[in-house]
């Protein structure tokens, strides 16, 4: 008989899509997490967390992946991702559109609310707000002139995700490269240069987009 045999057979709680206890911990902790910081914990966070060291916190990691219920996400230095066991019952949050935000060169971002958009509950991670964007230069990411992005407001993010930027008092939408000292806001477009961030800039990552909607479909 397997552990969650038994303890289903002591009419304890059935265990989350099969984790055993420790494990279910852990997936609390992680998504919580995530839902705080908008990024997944390192290990040596999860160990002081949940109060137990780094070898056990990659040990559950390890056993977790191996019963689908997490998954890396390549290239990535906070790679952990919770696996959706099943499809959810559809469930629409309202997300308040508070402007404009432009894919092309930055403009003023109008922080007041003109409408909103239902979105499914599983992709409004956190506190969300909805912008119309102007411009073309990030059609490369299915991200085109006319689209509303889904932005969870964070003020970190990692190399290669698709933020809402700040620069002095001017938004854009971009892709966020890092590579030690050099910081970009990077179009998907050839047709446009990315934009050098310097120490001197004042940059403020505004949040990353979750998804799009619009003429073209989500993003990750």
């Amino acid at each position: 008989m397997t552990e969650s045999q038994q303890r289903r057979g002591r009419g304890g709680a059935k265990p989350m899509d099969g984790a055993t206890p420790a494990q279910e911990r852990m997936l609390i902790a992680i998504r919580e997490y995530i839902e705080t910081n908008g990024i997944s914990p390192t290990v040596q966070e999860l160990g002081s967390i949940l109060g137990i060291r780094a070898p056990s916190v990659h040990e559950q990691i390890a056993a977790m992946i191996e019963k689908g219920l997490l998954k890396r996400i390549p290239r990535k230095a906070r790679s952990l991702e919770i696996v959706d066991p099943a499809p959810r019952i559809m469930e629409l949050i309202s997300v308040p559109i508070i402007g404009t935000v432009t894919a092309g060169v930055p403009i003023l971002a109008m922080e007041n609310q003109i409408g909103e958009v239902l979105m499914e509950a599983h992709v409004v991670r956190g506190t969300c707000f909805a912008l119309q964007v102007k411009g073309d230069s990030m059609i490369d990411a299915r991200i085109a002139d006319g689209d509303l992005v889904i932005v969870r407001r964070q003020p970190i993010a990692e190399n290669g995700d698709i933020v809402v930027a700040l620069l002095e008092d001017e938004a854009t939408v971009k892709r966020l490269y890092v590579a030690g000292d050099i910081v970009e806001l990077r179009p998907a477009n050839p047709a446009y240069q990315p934009i050098v961030v310097g120490p001197e800039d004042n940059l403020r990552i505004l949040g990353k987009v979750l998804a799009v909607r619009g003429k073209t479909t989500s993003t990750s």
